[in-house]
């Protein structure tokens, strides 16, 4: 679609210029001072972002960064994948851009869309400037200059082309949270930007990426996302924490909290965590609870305070009346016997 307008007018607005996509190039890799040089850098760049990471997860990041591929993290709710990308970029000092799915995402919301009001100034302002040359006695048809409606001017960038944008000078973190909450075909979107680090807009052509993003993917596991993408991806699991990690995130998030409150909450956690419920409480429902209990002045877990705050850790009644009461009180007893011996959940 196309409008004309003649050059012999006085333009209101300065003309602004436009650029065809940058011509295909191979992806260079991310400064050498972004990509830690071991293992032991990754395990130190998420743990000053007070993110404790077991060595597996640090292998998998690392090689990630090491190999250019995207990391597919599932898991549970709760149990810190999000905060994965947030740390990165943080350590990485770098942006991070944040593309949250939901059903119905589509190519409009995560990766462009046309500027359709300006368009239609655009549209509005040409015939103006037409009309005020016929009523000039100007030749309307005459040194007309064709303005294309479909050019960059008029592209609005959603997160999955920002985090290619040729203009930037480092790779950004690009967390693409909760696919599986994504219809199916929108996984097919993501194809060619997992595999090349480009995208296709048909007006365009393609929009190649000098620093490939550093892409961090999450899923729930509520569905099964389709093999084809995770082909593209190097996987990890990221499972509850056991008690020691439980408790060293408790006091790198909450310093403040008195060790005794931190290793009670660590333990009756990890004893609730084995209990038959809907929805297992994970590590944000762990520091929420903890950051109320400070709130309420306690330095210990007490039974009535357990029944009290059941909410903040438990987002179903059912759960909620399944463990009100004496279930409470026969956790707390067996979790002050627990101590650092066991963790996790058992199978």
């Amino acid at each position: 679609m196309t409008a004309t307008a003649t050059a012999a007018d006085a333009a209101p607005l300065p003309p602004i210029p436009t650029a065809a996509p940058a011509p295909p190039a191979a992806p260079s890799p991310a400064p050498p001072s972004v990509v830690p040089a071991s293992i032991e850098e990754v395990l130190g760049l998420l743990r000053d972002q007070d993110y404790i990471s077991d060595r597996g997860l640090a292998i998998a990041i690392f090689l990630a960064l090491r190999l250019q591929r995207p990391l597919f993290l599932e898991g549970e709710a709760g149990v810190g994948k999000t905060e994965i990308a947030r740390a990165l970029a943080a350590g990485l000092h770098t942006d991070l851009i944040r593309l949250q799915c939901y059903e119905g995402l589509d190519i409009n919301h995560a990766v462009y869309e046309w500027n359709h009001t300006r368009q239609l100034l655009e549209i509005r302002l040409m015939e103006a400037r037409r009309n005020a040359d016929a009523g000039n006695g100007g030749d309307v048809g005459a040194d007309a200059d064709d303005v294309d409606l479909f050019s960059p001017r008029f592209l609005i960038k959603r997160p999955l082309l920002e985090a290619i944008d040729a203009s930037r000078d480092r790779a950004p973190v690009l967390l693409i949270d909760e696919l599986d909450r994504a219809d199916e075909e929108f996984e097919g979107f993501l194809l060619e930007l997992l595999a090349d680090y480009q995208i296709t807009i048909p007006e365009l052509g393609a929009f190649h990426a000098v620093h490939p993003p550093i892409v961090v993917i999450t899923s729930n596991r509520t569905r099964e996302v389709h093999d084809a993408l995770k082909r593209r991806c190097l996987y990890y699991w990221v499972d509850y924490p056991d008690y020691q990690k439980e408790l060293s995130i408790v006091t790198a998030r909450l310093p403040d909290a008195p060790r005794q409150l931190a290793q009670q909450v660590a333990s009756f956690i990890q004893e609730l965590r084995e209990t038959e419920l809907y929805k297992i409480p994970g590590v944000s429902e762990t520091l929420d609870w903890t950051a109320a209990l400070m709130a309420l002045n306690m330095r210990e877990l007490e039974p009535s305070v357990i029944d009290d705050t059941l909410g903040i850790m438990l987002k179903y009644q059912d759960d909620i009346e399944a463990v009100r009461g004496e279930p409470a009180r026969a956790l707390l007893e067996r979790s002050r016997n627990r101590g650092p011996r066991r963790g996790g959940r058992r199978g």
